[in-house]
């Protein structure tokens, strides 16, 4: 799961902005959102990280009121430091929906559990490993006796940082795995000199560059860095749902896509300061950065974000890639049943929007 430590600000915000977050079981939210004759659904979603850029898609779409538009009442929750993570809520009946990378569906196959992705809302992890000047790495072929920062053992981040050194031909037993979080405590990993890289994703880049504790060594924000450097698209931020829930609230689920695919449409046609215009303060300017660190950074990595919420080509073989090459999967996994591109599809042809990402089939 992607743990991200967020500043205590940011926490009593988010807690403020969330009143509504889930505390107890689904059940009631799975009966309302149904879409019968009990009026418009309500749908519990929580996301690894709501003030995150690469999570951003789920607070804009609430703030531009598409989900009223849309027909659904989400619920929107974020991770806390320490506690459940979105994926394993989801998994669990805490909340309906998770806002968390795709690559969690392969694992939870695995586990014996299907889960889904029902719209696609990135092509890339929209993370950078940031390493110091110090440490020389400038490639994963350069991990060997280093210390490298990710969000926590186990995580997304944790996952890749593996696979780039494996593709490099470096042991994850030939470097040391630290986990720092997100935020000001990946910022002073850096500037301590505890670790030598962090993998993390804006707006803690923005802030680890503008303090000048590290640069940019490995793009992963972009579509083109994701693809340079694991060998293909890497579905990062998405929806899923378990197969189950899904099944029995097609109605809501569709609502629910709808109006995150009129978000990505509406991204790929707005520039970051508008979209920053539409975020909450609390996100685009806090104690990590101003709201010009935030747009300029946001400008840099939009290209993580697709246009229509179609898992596109490619993009499961390489998290499938990714997992099996770490360990983390070591079954076979039907790809066909970790992701949907029916909703998605959907979406796009009530709209009238013209698609551009080429579909995933059902082998990814």
């Amino acid at each position: 799961m992607l743990k991200r430590t967020l500043t205590a600000s940011i926490i009593t915000v988010l807690a403020l902005g969330a009143a509504t977050a889930c505390s107890s079981n689904s059940g009631s939210s799975a009966s309302s959102g149904s879409g019968g004759s009990g009026g418009t659904p309500t749908v519990k979603l929580m996301a690894g990280g709501l003030d995150k850029q690469i999570y951003l898609p789920y607070q804009l779409a609430e703030n531009l009121g598409f989900y009223k538009k849309y027909g659904v009442k989400v619920e929107l929750s974020t991770e806390q430091n320490g506690g459940v993570g979105a994926e394993e809520a989801m998994a669990s009946g805490q909340v309906d929906m998770a806002g968390a990378w795709y690559n969690h569906t392969i694992e939870f196959q695995a586990k014996g559990k299907a889960v889904e992705d029902v719209v696609q809302l990135s092509g890339a992890p929209g993370e950078r490993e940031m390493c110091t000047k110090k440490s020389g790495v400038t490639s994963a072929a350069d991990f060997k006796g280093k210390t490298l920062g990710v969000t926590d053992l186990g995580s997304g981040t944790d996952t890749l940082t593996q696979f780039m050194a494996a593709k490099k031909g470096v042991k994850t037993g030939q470097f040391h795995r630290l986990a720092v979080g997100a935020g000001s405590t990946a910022v002073a990993a850096l500037q301590n000199g505890k670790a030598d890289c962090v993998m993390t994703t804006q707006p803690t880049v923005a802030a680890v560059e503008k303090k000048g504790v590290g640069t940019s060594a490995i793009d992963l924000a972009t579509t083109d860095g994701a693809k340079a450097a694991l060998g293909g698209p890497f579905p990062g931020a998405s929806v899923l749902a378990r197969t189950d829930w899904v099944n029995s609230h097609k109605d809501a689920v569709q609502k629910v896509v709808d109006a995150l695919v009129a978000t990505m449409h509406w991204i790929n046609t707005h520039s970051a300061a508008d979209i920053a215009n539409k975020l909450p303060a609390s996100y685009v300017q806090n104690q990590l950065v101003t709201k010009t660190d935030y747009i300029k950074a946001l400008t840099e990595d939009k290209g993580q974000f697709l246009p229509d919420g179609i898992m596109p080509a490619g993009g499961p073989k390489t998290a499938l890639a990714t997992e099996k090459l770490v360990g983390s999967v070591t079954s076979s996994v039907d790809l066909g049943k970790t992701f949907t591109n029916e909703f998605a599809l959907n979406a796009n042809k009530k709209e009238g929007f013209t698609t551009t990402t080429t579909p995933a089939g059902a082998n990814g």
